[in-house]
């Protein structure tokens, strides 16, 4: 299974990271909103690189060009909430993608531990086509593995794209053993070290869901 981490490399991503890091920029919803936006056209143009192509002509006011276009559209599979603006970001890229949504949250039995529920999916079938999945956090990847398992009741993907913004390590490593080791890449703006006693990534940046939206009950 290959591992990207998009921040090896020195590109203008990473300042959109440092962005939302930032406690203090952080406090501007509409420009937490627009970096998470950003970040996924840039991880949605990386992503498009693996797509298979094909030719077409197009004829243009002076002649006839021909021009390399993907030949299969993919499935965009995004968790709820927090996942919407980071949604918005791919589809601005990949506009004739097909789309799905699944809500996945934390239902707290006491401050530390947690089940992880899912309610709530829709999305057409997925049978033989490009499965994107894309959550901002991963922190444990619980939730990324629980919304998989609900998509494969629309059908088993040839390849899945695991997408995420910060991961933790121990959520690559779960994400590694819990899904097909042949036909998935995970892809990460930024790998952390670890996370705290509850389930936070560290350093991260606080809860993606609350800082776009707002705090919930």
């Amino acid at each position: 299974m290959e591992i990207i981490n998009l921040s090896k490399n020195n590109t203008i991503l990473n300042q959109y990271i440092a962005e939302i890091r930032d406690i203090n920029i952080q406090k501007d919803r509409l420009r937490f909103r627009k970096n998470i936006e950003r970040i996924g056209e840039i991880m949605a143009y990386e992503v498009s690189k693996t797509f298979p192509y094909n030719n077409i002509e197009v004829t243009t006011p002076l002649g006839t060009a021909t021009e390399s276009v993907p030949s299969e559209q993919p499935v965009i599979a995004t968790i709820l909430r927090a996942g919407l603006p980071f949604h918005q970001g791919f589809l601005n890229y990949l506009d004739k993608a097909e789309n799905a949504f699944v809500s996945a949250y934390r239902k707290y039995k006491d401050t530390l531990k947690f089940d992880i529920n899912i309610e709530y999916i829709a999305s057409p079938r997925i049978d033989n086509k490009i499965l994107i999945m894309t959550d901002p956090m991963l922190a444990t990847g619980g939730s990324m593995e629980l919304s998989y398992q609900a998509m494969l009741t629309k059908g088993k993907p040839s390849r899945i794209h695991v997408v995420s913004i910060i991961a933790s390590q121990k959520a690559v490593d779960y994400i590694k053993s819990s899904f097909p080791e042949d036909i998935t890449t995970i892809w990460c703006a930024a790998i952390d070290p670890e996370i705290n006693a509850h389930s936070y990534i560290i350093p991260g940046l606080g809860d993606a869901g609350d800082l776009a939206f707002g705090e919930k009950e």
